[in-house]
């Protein structure tokens, strides 16, 4: 199909769709759209960035009916990934009215959530274990439920969500929609699908690992020259920006420390941060206000960046499908993209085992770490955070408007706006930064004062 107006979908839908640009689907929506409107249940895979949380999406939001009441409910396997897919959802619904979209998951107390529930959303978007924690205490109820997404499905099982998938799945009622994403299909995905499913259509795309477009290199460097090393690449490439992977919390907490000590803009997002922090971190590397973002797989899952040049693995990842998963995250539509990962003489097995899984010999290049110099990445960016949001009924446009009223800041130099609930972040060209910050605690926006700073750097 040639455009989204070629499904029966509701017009509100088809104009949401146009006024954001998105008017030609991506091959995981022309393979699955017509099913999952028609309420069959698929098996697909495909890798992130696919268009796939907008086919299911689409499915959801035609598929709500009166009366009210929990109709869909998409498991995600962390609080990222659930938040993006409530973005993307609500994103799209935005021209229906009173269709509330709404996510659950730890790091945020249950009482907030309970209260959340007393008028219930159509959609609900969570992570297993706190969905279970809402049904057992009887705060959601979902007996109007139709439909059942498992995102990530891979990921989920790989965290150890099935027992909770599964009490989840007992309380729901006799006959829905399941709808199962998964970037790889081993053997627990597919018994997942065999026991959950009713005959699904089975999709799989994107799984040649291999791409044309992303330039794969590996490094041999001793274990305790790894942050050197670093430096020497990041320095000598300039990336606009890079994700650098690290398969523990201790590691990333290690790597940035190193990486701003040596003047970079850079951040960190890992497991043990506060949800604020976490949000904070994606929010200013989806922005540009840091350079460098170094995280473990499993907080990356939810973070989308469209144009990411650089991916660096800082130590192999213990599975060959993570380093794919890595790679993937770059040089995706069409653009170029570099994958660099540093090798320490004990991960060698891990490289054949990554050969194998994506069909390829190894590049290696020798890296001189006799002399390191630096060459920091900073920012062009900083994050402006204003302690209002959703609820406060505030918008994007309201924002904009606020800093650029009478030509005081230009539009140009006001980047992406990112709405939460109860905070708003803002980029701002740093010469425009501290002037935008005045301008906001000496005015207001929508006729009312709020608290406003910005971020270091």
């Amino acid at each position: 199909m040639s455009d989204f107006s070629q499904w029966p979908l509701r017009a509100e839908l088809l104009e949401a769709l146009t006024s954001q640009g998105m008017t030609v689907p991506t091959p995981i929506q022309q393979a699955a759209l017509a099913d999952i409107l028609a309420g069959r249940d698929v098996l697909a895979q495909a890798k992130t960035g696919s268009g796939k949380t907008l086919a299911f999406a689409l499915g959801l939001l035609q598929g709500l009916k009166s009366p009210s009441g929990v109709q869909a409910l998409v498991l995600c396997p962390t609080r990222e990934l659930a938040d993006q897919v409530t973005q993307a959802i609500r994103k799209v619904a935005v021209r229906l009215p009173n269709v509330k979209v709404s996510a659950f998951y730890g790091g945020i107390p249950v009482r907030v959530h309970v209260e959340s529930l007393v008028h219930e959303p159509a959609i609900v978007v969570g992570t297993p274990g706190r969905i279970l924690e809402l049904i057992e205490t009887g705060a959601l109820k979902l007996e109007a439920m139709n439909t059942l997404v498992l995102d990530e499905a891979d990921r989920m099982l790989d965290m150890g969500f099935e027992p909770a998938i599964q009490a989840i799945r007992k309380g729901l009622p006799a006959n829905y929609q399941t709808l199962l994403f998964s970037a790889t299909f081993p053997d627990a995905v597919r018994a997942l699908s065999k026991s959950y499913q009713r005959d699904p259509l089975e999709i799989l795309l994107d799984t040649d690992t291999r791409s044309e477009h992303i330039e794969q290199l590996f490094f041999e460097v001793p274990a305790n020259r790894k942050n050197d090393a670093l430096l020497q690449l990041l320095g000598q490439l300039q990336p606009a920006q890079a994700l650098v992977f690290c398969n523990t919390k201790i590691d990333c907490q290690n790597v940035e420390q190193h990486l701003a000590k040596a003047g970079f803009d850079v951040c960190a997002l890992h497991g043990d941060l506060e949800q604020r922090d976490r949000d904070e971190a994606m929010v200013r590397f989806q922005n540009a206000s840091v350079r460098v973002l170094v995280a473990t797989d499993v907080a990356a899952r939810g973070l989308d960046v469209s144009n990411l040049p650089l991916v660096f693995s800082y130590e192999l990842a213990h599975q060959a499908d993570v380093h794919v998963h890595r790679v993937g995250r770059t040089g995706r539509a069409g653009k170029d993209g570099q994958a660099l990962a540093l090798v320490a003489s004990g991960e060698m097995a891990r490289v054949k085992a990554i050969e194998e899984q994506m069909g390829m010999t190894a590049r290696w290049q020798r890296l001189d770490l006799s002399s390191i110099k630096l060459a920091p990445l900073k920012a062009e960016w900083k994050t402006l955070v204003i302690d209002a949001g959703r609820k406060d009924k505030l918008r994007p446009g309201d924002i904009l408007g606020a800093l650029t009223a009478k030509q005081a800041i230009d539009g140009k130099a006001v980047g992406k706006i990112a709405l939460f609930d109860t905070r708003s972040y803002v980029a701002l060209h740093k010469s425009v930064a501290d002037r935008a910050l005045q301008l906001l605690r000496q005015d207001k926006i929508k006729g009312r004062s709020f608290r406003v700073r910005l971020l270091s750097p």
